[in-house]
C-alpha cells in the first residue's frame, strides 16, 4: 500500500517530464472542473433544488426551441413533471465532471459525460445548437478528452503507466 502511494507521487512528478507540454492544458483542465464543481454547489444550497426553476426555463424555451419533436417531447412529458429529479442529476453529474477534472482522474469519461451534459442543457435550455457558446463549450470537452488532460498533473497518468488503455 505504501508502495503505491509513492509511486503515485513519483507518477506525479514524471508527468510534467514526460507530458510537460499538456501543462497549459492541465490548468485549463483546473480551472474548468473548479468552475463546474463551484456551479455545482451554488446549485445545491442555491433554489436550484428546491424551486422549479428547470421545469419554468424548459416551459418558456420549447415553442421558440429547434430541437427534434422527439426531444420536445422528452422534455415536456418526462422532464418537466420530474425536475426535481432532473435538477439533482444536473448537480450531481456537475459535480462528478468538476472533481475528475480537478484531481484528472477518468479525465475521458468525464468529458464524454460533460459534452452530453452541455448538448442536452444547450438543446434544453440555451438556443440552437449553433450557439457559439455551447459549440465552445462542447468543443473544449471534447479537445480535454481526446487530449487525455488528466495526465499531466493529473491521476491518469499514473494508471496510464500501470494499465495503457483508451480511458486513461
Amino acid at each position: 500500500m505504501y508502495v503505491d502511494n509513492v509511486g503515485m507521487i513519483v507518477a506525479f512528478v514524471e508527468s510534467i517530464k514526460y507530458v510537460g507540454h499538456l501543462l497549459p492544458v492541465a490548468f485549463l483542465r483546473v480551472f474548468i472542473g473548479y468552475y463546474y464543481f463551484n456551479q455545482a454547489l451554488l446549485n445545491m444550497y442555491g433554489k436550484f433544488l428546491t424551486q422549479p426553476n428547470l421545469a419554468e426555463d424548459i416551459r418558456s424555451f420549447l415553442p421558440n426551441s429547434s430541437a427534434p419533436e422527439w426531444y420536445k417531447l422528452f422534455l415536456e412529458q418526462v422532464v418537466v413533471p420530474n425536475w426535481q429529479i432532473f435538477a439533482y442529476a444536473v448537480v450531481a453529474v456537475q459535480m462528478v465532471i468538476g472533481g475528475s477534472y480537478i484531481i484528472g482522474y477518468l479525465v475521458r469519461p468525464a468529458s464524454l459525460l460533460a459534452i452530453f451534459l452541455a448538448v442536452n442543457m444547450s438543446s434544453a435550455l440555451g438556443g440552437p445548437p449553433s450557439d457559439v457558446q455551447s459549440t465552445f463549450l462542447i468543443v473544449l470537452h471534447f479537445t480535454l478528452g481526446w487530449l487525455g488532460a488528466g495526465r499531466c498533473l493529473g491521476l491518469d497518468y499514473f494508471f496510464y503507466k500501470r494499465r495503457r488503455g483508451i480511458w486513461w
